[in-house]
């Protein structure tokens, strides 16, 4: 398996955050760890080069010293001979088993050198849990002389070492949070503004403090946003422009008509003329409903105001009725809502042929209006799409069944200037439940 197909098997976090915080935090630790294994090698060697410069230097002394000395007298300097890794016995020694490693062979031959290879030398191994040698020999006279030494691989560590090691990674581990914190916080906010993104509702820029960097993007992001606001504010006012300079001709083409003698074609030509004026109608609509009409926000009965509409609804022989207990205030701008209701109440009209009006408020202090209706509802892939202008669920040319696709459209703008949202949903017992929420 190479390399790289070992890294993608391996687990991998999902998010950006522990990918970089795993990336610093392990790149750290191993940069440590070679840090400290250097240093443990580097006492290794040390304690290893002063242990064998003292065989070599002092044990040779000593064994001289020893070998001069009457065999009555070696017993009293063997103690003041020794050292913390070696000590003299004299004598045969413990009974060990024949040692040729490495460490075994270079102790030999530092001691054989130093005497100057006049005593002939064997080193055995000392059966235990610590390593311990013992290296024979015979001086002049033929009396045996044992070496006892135990060999120390580093010199020892201090006891606050591991604590000093321990606050070192807990510092690693802070160093590449706060690291992770400081790249990671401007992409959030980056991510945060971009969800919050309506060209409808300008908001605070982003903040453009920070890194050079991060600076550039918040920059760029907020030029984005105002190109965006632009782009959409010409499409409106094109599209306002276009339905504003066509009712003059369309008025002068009814005119005209008017003038006409009566006949089939003149009945179709008006009515053509009818549904041309109340497309524009519905484009000048849509363009003021984008940024507002200037209508000022006001406190409402919601019972009157509910009840008003449904009364004249009513008054024209239409099925519109108020279901549940109505009560409460709300403050919103009354002819914006007006036409929102009125919106949902035609569409429920022209499609199920009645309309219910429902009022709630939520625990979070919001007002939820719901029209509903009994009719087909709307398939689920395109209830989102219901929303977008001049998209129409049937294809038809005709006002009574197609219209011109804006009415929905026109209601999402005008809940956007009163603060509020706008929702639909098909009913579970079946018909289209069309809710806008004042906040």
């Amino acid at each position: 398996m190479k390399a790289g197909d070992l890294l993608r098997s391996l687990p991998w976090p999902s998010t950006l955050r522990a990918r970089i915080f795993v990336i610093l935090f392990v790149g750290l630790a191993i940069a440590y760890g070679l840090s400290f294994s250097v240093l443990y090698l580097e006492r290794y060697m040390s304690a290893k080069a002063v242990m064998l410069g003292t065989l070599e230097n002092d044990v040779a002394t000593s064994i001289a010293v020893l070998d001069r000395l009457p065999a009555t007298e070696r017993g009293k300097f063997t103690n003041w001979l020794s050292r913390g890794n070696y000590r003299f016995v004299l004598g045969e020694g413990l009974k060990g088993v024949p040692d040729a490693s490495p460490r075994s062979a270079e102790i030999a031959a530092r001691i054989e050198d130093a005497v100057g290879h006049r005593f002939p030398l064997r080193v055995e191994a000392i059966p235990g849990d610590v390593m311990r040698l013992q290296a024979h020999l015979a001086l002049t006279d033929g009396s045996p002389l044992t070496i006892d030494i135990t060999p120390r691989g580093v010199m020892p560590v201090a006891d606050w070492l591991p604590y000093v090691f321990a606050l070192q990674m807990v510092l690693l581990v802070l160093c590449a949070w706060f690291a992770v914190r400081q790249a990671i916080r401007p992409l959030g906010a980056l991510a945060d503004a971009a969800d919050a993104l309506d060209p409808k509702r300008p908001g605070p820029a982003l903040g453009e403090a920070g890194p050079r960097e991060v600076a550039h993007a918040a920059r760029a992001f907020n030029a984005m946003r105002e190109r965006i606001a632009h782009y959409l504010e010409e499409r409106v006012q094109i599209l306002a422009a276009i339905s504003h300079d066509l009712q003059t001709p369309i008025t002068r083409m009814r005119l005209r008509a008017d003038m006409a003698e009566d006949s089939p074609e003149k009945d179709k030509l008006v009515n053509d003329l009818r549904e041309i004026e109340r497309l524009v109608q519905d484009g000048i609509a849509y363009a003021r409903s984008s940024h507002g009409n200037g209508e000022k926000t006001a406190r409402i009965d919601l019972a009157s105001f509910i009840d008003s509409i449904a009364y004249d609804y009513q008054d024209t022989g239409k099925a519109v009725t108020v279901v549940g207990i109505v009560q409460g205030t709300a403050s919103t701008k009354p002819h914006a809502l007006r036409r929102i209701l009125t919106n949902f109440i035609d569409n429920a009209l022209k499609f199920a042929g009645g309309a219910e009006v429902g009022v709630e408020k939520k625990e979070d202090g919001s007002t939820v209006i719901t029209v509903l209706d009994r009719g087909p509802g709307i398939p689920e892939d395109m209830l989102d799409a219901a929303m977008q202008p001049f998209f129409r669920l049937e294809q038809s040319r005709s006002r009574e069944t197609g219209g011109a696709g804006l009415g929905l459209a026109i209601t999402q703008q005008l809940a956007g200037t009163i603060g509020g949202s706008v929702k639909l949903y098909n009913r579970s017992c079946g018909g289209l439940a069309a809710e806008v929420t004042l906040r």
